[in-house]
C-alpha cells in the first residue's frame, strides 16, 4: 500500500529531491513478483488505471523498457474490461430512461478512469418494473439475496456477457435501507456527465461523498485507495459545498461521519504529498477523529470499529429517534445483529455469505 500511495499521491512540486529518488529507485527495483503483488492491490482498491498512468510515466522516463511493459499490459488488460463494462451500463441507463424510470449510477463512476467491481445504480422505480426490464431487456438472472440486501432494498443481477454484477439500490440507501433522506434527493441533485463517449447521471458532490460516508464510516469500517483519491480529488478542484453538505448530512444524520471521513482523508492525502484538503474549520471540529486512527491491514486501510464507529452509529440512531424517524430508527437498530450474525456465520462456515 505503501508503494501505491507514493505513486498516486505523489506531489512533484513540493516533494523532495530525496523521496522523488526513492520513489524511481524502488520503481526500477521492483521485481516481477512484488509487480504482481502491487497490481492485485490496485485491483482491490479500484486504483489499476490511475497506479499503471503513473508507474508507465515513470518508467519510460528512466527507460525502463520492462517494467514500461508490466504497466502498460497491465493497464491496457483493464481498460479493455471498464470498456465492456461502460458499453452494457449505458445501456442499461438508456433502457431505463426509454420505459420512463429515473436511474443514477452511484459509486461505480466515481473512481475514473478507473471502475469499481460491480455496477452500482439507483432509481426510485418499483422493483418489480425494475425486474421486469432487466429480465426481459437483458436476460438478467437475480443473484441470491443476504438478509442486509433484502433490509438495504437493493437487488443483483447478473448479465450474460458482463462480469461485473449490476447491483440497483431501489428507494432507499444504508446498510439496513435506513437512509431515506439521501435517497430521496438522490435523482433530482443528480448531474449529467460525460464519461468517455458515453453520458451518465451522477449524484451531486454532496450525495457522493454522504453516500462514501455510509459504505466507509457506517458499514465496512475501511477505507479503499480510491475513496482517498477521489475524496481529495473533489476537495482539491473545489466541488464540494461544504454548507450544503453538512445541512445534508445533518438531515441525514451523518455529519460527524461525514466530517470524520474528510479529515481522514485529508491527513491520509498529507502523510503523502505534504499537504491535506483545505477543509473549513467547521468540518474539523465536527470530526470525531482523524487519520491516526486507521491502520493498514488485508490490503485496506482499517478504521476501528470500537469505540470510534460504534459511537457513530450510536449518534446516527439517536437522532433518528429525535426525529421520531420510527420505521428508519427499527431497521438501523437490526445493524448490530446482522453484524453479529455476519461475524458468527464467518467463524463457522468461512463464510457470510446469505447475512451480510
Amino acid at each position: 500500500m505503501n508503494l501505491l500511495s507514493r505513486l498516486l499521491l505523489r506531489n512533484d512540486d513540493k516533494g523532495s529531491l530525496s523521496s522523488v529518488e526513492a520513489l524511481n529507485s524502488d520503481i526500477q527495483n521492483l521485481s516481477r513478483a512484488e509487480f504482481d503483488e502491487m497490481l492485485e492491490l490496485a485491483n482491490s482498491n479500484h486504483v489499476v488505471v490511475r497506479a499503471m498512468d503513473v508507474l508507465l510515466h515513470l518508467a519510460r522516463e528512466a527507460h525502463d523498457d520492462t517494467r514500461a511493459e508490466w504497466a502498460f499490459t497491465a493497464q491496457a488488460t483493464e481498460r479493455a474490461r471498464i470498456t465492456t463494462a461502460l458499453t452494457f451500463l449505458t445501456q442499461i441507463c438508456d433502457s431505463f430512461r426509454e420505459h420512463g424510470h429515473d436511474v443514477t449510477v452511484i459509486k461505480s463512476l466515481d473512481h475514473w478512469p478507473d471502475l469499481g467491481s460491480d455496477l452500482d445504480l439507483y432509481t426510485d422505480t418499483k422493483y418489480q418494473d425494475v425486474i421486469r426490464l432487466m429480465k426481459t431487456r437483458f436476460q438478467a438472472q437475480l443473484a441470491p439475496r443476504s438478509w442486509g440486501d433484502r433490509l438495504a432494498r437493493k437487488w443483483n443481477f447478473l448479465i450474460p456477457g458482463l462480469p461485473e454484477a449490476v447491483e440497483i439500490h431501489m428507494g432507499r440507501l444504508g446498510q439496513t435501507g435506513e437512509q431515506l433522506v439521501i435517497a430521496s434527493n438522490i435523482v433530482k441533485r443528480s448531474r449529467r456527465v460525460l464519461i468517455g463517449e458515453h453520458g451518465f447521471r451522477v449524484p451531486s458532490a454532496s450525495d457522493r461523498l454522504m453516500i462514501s460516508t455510509l459504505q466507509r464510516m457506517y458499514r465496512h469500517f475501511y477505507f479503499r485507495l480510491c475513496d482517498i483519491i477521489d475524496s481529495a480529488e473533489l476537495a482539491d478542484m473545489g466541488a464540494i459545498d461544504y454548507v450544503d453538505l453538512q445541512s445534508s448530512a445533518t438531515d441525514a444524520g451523518i455529519w460527524e461521519g461525514v466530517a470524520t471521513y474528510l479529515v481522514i482523508v485529508s491527513d491520509y492525502a498529507k502523510h503523502y504529498r505534504g499537504t491535506g484538503l483545505d477543509l473549513p474549520q467547521f468540518v474539523r471540529a465536527s470530526a470525531r477523529f482523524g487519520g491516526e486512527e486507521i491502520y493498514y491491514n488485508k490490503e485496506f486501510l482499517r478504521v476501528p470499529i470500537m469505540p470510534q464507529s460504534a459511537r457513530l452509529y450510536g449518534t446516527q440512531l439517536a437522532g433518528m429517534l429525535r426525529r421520531m424517524e420510527l420505521h428508519s430508527s427499527a431497521r438501523l437498530g437490526l445493524l448490530p445483529w446482522l453484524a453479529t450474525a455476519a461475524l458468527v456465520g464467518q467463524k463457522l462456515t468461512g463464510s457470510d455469505k446469505g447475512i451480510w
